[in-house]
C-alpha cells in the first residue's frame, strides 16, 4: 500500500449526546451520516461515544484519527466521498466495562443507540423471547456490574441512572428486525427482571424503546477499497465505508422528554408507528436479499449485483415480489409497492456496489423467521403460492450444509452452524436433510414447520436444487406459471 499520511481531525469534536453500541460499517454508513448531518443544520450536543462490545478493530481504525473517517457513496456513474467526524470517542467494552457504564450513565447521554445484528440481542428468533440459557445472559446475571451483553451494559447503565435519580435514556434500536425496539424492550425488561423487578418495572415504565426502519445497502470494506481511497485523497483511511447513494429511516417520534437529534435534516421520517415500513423493507429488500445470498452463492456469484445481472435471477426476485410478497405485505402511507421493489431491482443491479452473497449469507438462522418465515406464513394462511419463498429456504438449507454445488467446503457463518451441519449431515437423503432441519425449532416454530404444504413445497424446492443446480432451478420457478396464467 502506498505511503499516505493518515486522515486526521479538522473538524471540532462535537460533545457527546449518543452512545452507540456496535460501531461497525452499517452504523458509520447511516446513523453517523444522519447525525452529522444534523449537526450541521441544526447544531446541539450530539457527539457519539462508539463501544465495541467485541473487537477492538473499530478503536484501532478510528483512534488514531481521532474518530474521524470517509464515507464512500458508490453510484452507477462515479464516487463521492465525505468525512465524517461525528464520533467523539471509541471504546472497547471487554477491555473496560466500567467505562462504558459510566458513559451511559452519564446525564449528557439521551441516547443509546445499537446496530448489534439479529445476534447480539440474545433472543430466540423463532418466539422473540430472551434466551435464558445465552452464556451472556447467564454471565450477566450472574455479575450485572460486568457485563458483556449489549442488554446487560443497558441495564447497568439505567439502574446507575435510577439509583442516582437521573432521567434514563431513550434506547434506539438500528437492526434489520420487525418491531426492533419492542425485541430490545422485551430483552432490556426480562434481563432486568431476572435481578430486580423494581428495576425492570421503572424501565417498562419510563424508558422509550422506538422502533426503526433502517436501509442503505452497505458492503463490508476491502483492504482494495482503502487502497482505491488512498490512491484518490492521498490519505490512509482504514476505517472509511462504503455504501450505496440510497438510504431511508423511518422512526417512531417517542425519545425522553422529545430530546433527539434533528435527523429530519438528513432525510428521516418520524411516525406514531414504523411497523409498515418495517415490514415492507424486510419482506421485500432483506427477503429478496437472502433468497439472492443463498441461492447466488451456490450459483458462483460473488455479488448481488453479479446475481442479478443473469436475466434469471432477475425475473426470480420480480416473481417473488409480484406474487409473494407484496400480496403478503401491507402498503404504509406514502408508498407506491411495485414501485418500490422496481426501485430495489435498481439498486441491486449498481455493480458499483461489491455486496457479497457469503456476507449476506451470515446468521441465516436468526434472519430467516423475520426475511422469510413470515411472508411464508401469511401466504399460507391466504391459500397464496410460496414456490419462490421454498426455493429461497432450501437454499438456505444446502447452504448451511456447508459444501457448496461443486463439493467445495463453505464457510458457513452462524450461530447455529454446528447444529445446522450436523442436522443437514445426518439426512441420508434430501427430504430427510429437509426435514431434520425443519425441526430446529430455534428456527422454524412448529406451526409452519408441520405445516404439510410448507414441507412438501420445500422438499420439493431441495430436490430441485439438488438435481438441476441453483441457477437452473432459480430459471425454472423464474419461468413457470402461475396457476392463473395456464
Amino acid at each position: 500500500m502506498p505511503d499516505h499520511p493518515r486522515l486526521t481531525r479538522s473538524m471540532t469534536k462535537p460533545k457527546p449526546g449518543i452512545v452507540h453500541l456496535g460501531p461497525g460499517a452499517f452504523f458509520k454508513a447511516f446513523g453517523a451520516i444522519y447525525t452529522q448531518d444534523a449537526i450541521e443544520s441544526h447544531g446541539g450536543d450530539w457527539g457519539i461515544v462508539a463501544v465495541s462490545l467485541r473487537s477492538a478493530t473499530a478503536r484501532d481504525q478510528l483512534g488514531p484519527q481521532d474518530g474521524v473517517y470517509t464515507s464512500v457513496s458508490l453510484g452507477p456513474s462515479g464516487s463521492d466521498t465525505k468525512v465524517v467526524g461525528v464520533i467523539c470517542d471509541v471504546l472497547v467494552a471487554p477491555e473496560n466495562p466500567d467505562a462504558v457504564i459510566m458513559a451511559m450513565a452519564d446525564p449528557a447521554i439521551r441516547i443509546v443507540s445499537l446496530t448489534i445484528t439479529e445476534k447480539g440481542y440474545c433472543y430466540e428468533p423463532s418466539t422473540g423471547k430472551l434466551k435464558m440459557d445465552h452464556p451472556d445472559i447467564v454471565h450477566d446475571i450472574a455479575k450485572p456490574g460486568n457485563p458483556r451483553s449489549a442488554a446487560g451494559y443497558i441495564v447497568a447503565a439505567l439502574a446507575q441512572r435510577r439509583a442516582t435519580g437521573n432521567k434514563p435514556f431513550t434506547v434506539l434500536s438500528c437492526d434489520n428486525i420487525p418491531a426492533n425496539g419492542k425485541l430490545a424492550r422485551e430483552i432490556v425488561v426480562s434481563l432486568a427482571r431476572a435481578a430486580d423487578s423494581d428495576l425492570a418495572d421503572w424501565i417498562a415504565t419510563d424508558v422509550p424503546f422506538p422502533s426503526t426502519m433502517v436501509d442503505r445497502i452497505t458492503p463490508a470494506t476491502t483492504e482494495a477499497d482503502v487502497e482505491r481511497l488512498a490512491a484518490s485523497t492521498r490519505y490512509l483511511d482504514p476505517a472509511c465505508v462504503q455504501h450505496e447513494p440510497f438510504r431511508q429511516w423511518v422512526i417512531e417520534d417517542d425519545f425522553v422528554d422529545a430530546e433527539r437529534p434533528r435527523w429530519e435534516a438528513g432525510g428521516a421520517q418520524f411516525v406514531a408507528d414504523v411497523e409498515k415500513h418495517e415490514a415492507m423493507k424486510l419482506r421485500c429488500l432483506n427477503g429478496t436479499h437472502s433468497a439472492l445470498a443463498y441461492l447466488g452463492y451456490l450459483a458462483g456469484y460473488e455479488t448481488i449485483a453479479e446475481s442479478v445481472a443473469d436475466t434469471a435471477f432477475a425475473k426470480f426476485c420480480q416473481k417473488l415480489w409480484a406474487e409473494e410478497i407484496i400480496p403478503a405485505v401491507s402498503q404504509p402511507e406514502g408508498e407506491d409497492l411495485p414501485t418500490y421493489c422496481a426501485a430495489l431491482l435498481e439498486r441491486y443491479q449498481n455493480a458499483s456496489i461489491r455486496h457479497r452473497t457469503w456476507q449476506i449469507a451470515m446468521d441465516g438462522s436468526q434472519k430467516l423467521p423475520q426475511r422469510l418465515l413470515g411472508t411464508v406464513a401469511d401466504n399460507l394462511a391466504a391459500s397464496r403460492p410460496i414456490q419462490g419463498l421454498a426455493l429461497a429456504i432450501a437454499g438456505w438449507m444446502r447452504y448451511v450444509g456447508g459444501v457448496d454445488e461443486s463439493g467445495q467446503a463453505i464457510d458457513v457463518r452462524d450461530p447455529l452452524a454446528a447444529v445446522l451441519r450436523e442436522a443437514s449431515a445426518a439426512g441420508l437423503d434430501p427430504s430427510s436433510k429437509v426435514a431434520n432441519l425443519l425441526d430446529i425449532d430455534a428456527v422454524f416454530d412448529t406451526t409452519i414447520a408441520q405445516n404439510p404444504v410448507f414441507r412438501e413445497a420445500v422438499m420439493s424446492a431441495y430436490e430441485l436444487l439438488c438435481k438441476k443446480g441453483s441457477r437452473s432451478a432459480v430459471e425454472a420457478i423464474a419461468d413457470e406459471k402461475t396457476s392463473r396464467d395456464r
